[in-house]
């Protein structure tokens, strides 16, 4: 992987998506160098006393699942509305259907170093975070899911606490695709090579898992509902925590792969994240 930083130019705008209230929200174009110096775009919630006061704070990387953008946040959930609870900066990048991950056919297509390399470092020194470990967090939906767990577990000594929502957590050891859609399985080894392809198990969660030490573990914590195609991985996933003896949180909640099921569940990670990186009211760094 790559280890230099690149400088981003930005333009902030104000976000006008459905769902949300004009500035409860900032919208931020980038022009990327890890994704062929494309421009791409985030979304971010300050806190409401950010303009304010002159402290850090925490922040959580949102991220979005297949075939949505960065907008999906703050387009189909009352995110904005729930962040109010909390003192922390929210940041919902975009990642295209790359899965997060370095492409394995198109080096201009690095998300996974455009997120850890370009957008995580830009963040911080633009705004006023808690840079380090204890103050940041990741999370996502979906396709996110899988992203935030593989990002979470492949470095852990920047991120201490990681949620999966209905998390496509198998996706770089899939054998029979979820989809039934032969432009998805072109797609899915574009993104992570040949299925026999040995580097697969840098992207994998149930390899990556193994190797966190016990003290760098991050917070886990895992949702899906009863009716997800994707629940038996999920399933997978949390018994070889168990067997791993790696402490984590994992639910079943009533309801398939959708909106309603997310929007209650990133309640329940706000929650759940928030005394792990300082996010509650009242908290200072």
């Amino acid at each position: 992987m790559r280890k230099s930083v690149v400088a981003l130019e930005f333009l902030v705008l104000v976000g006008l998506a459905s769902g949300a209230a004009a500035r409860d929200y900032e919208t931020v174009e980038m022009t990327a160098p890890h994704l062929g110096g494309t421009t791409v775009g985030f979304n971010l919630i300050l806190p409401r006393d950010y303009a304010t006061s002159a402290r850090r704070y925490p922040v959580l990387y949102l991220l979005h699942g297949y075939t949505d953008h960065y907008p999906a946040w703050v387009s189909y959930t009352r995110l904005t509305q729930y962040a109010r609870g909390y003192d922390q900066i929210i940041v919902m990048p975009e990642g295209d259907n790359g899965f997060y991950t370095n492409s394995a056919s198109d080096p201009n297509l690095a998300w996974e170093d455009f997120l850890i390399l370009d957008l995580i470092p830009y963040v911080d020194s633009h705004y006023r975070t808690v840079a380090s470990r204890s103050g940041r967090a990741i999370a996502g939906l979906s396709m996110g899911g899988y992203g935030a767990m593989k990002l979470g577990l492949k470095y852990p000594q920047m991120f201490s606490a990681v949620a999966s929502l209905s998390g496509a957590v198998a996706a770089a050891r899939w054998r029979q695709r979820p989809l039934d859609d032969a432009e998805f399985d072109k797609l899915i080894d574009g993104v992570f090579g040949p299925a026999d392809n040995p580097a697969r198990a840098a992207s994998d969660p149930f390899e990556l898992v193994k190797k966190v030490p016990a003290d760098a573990r991050p917070q886990i914590y895992l949702s899906i509902g009863s009716e997800d195609f994707l629940l038996e991985e999920n399933r997978e996933f949390a018994r070889l925590l168990t067997q791993l003896k790696i402490p984590y949180e994992y639910r079943e909640i009533p309801g398939k792969h959708e909106w309603p099921v997310w929007d209650q569940q990133i309640q329940v990670v706000l929650a759940i994240q928030a005394p792990v990186i300082g996010a509650l009211s009242g908290t200072r760094y």
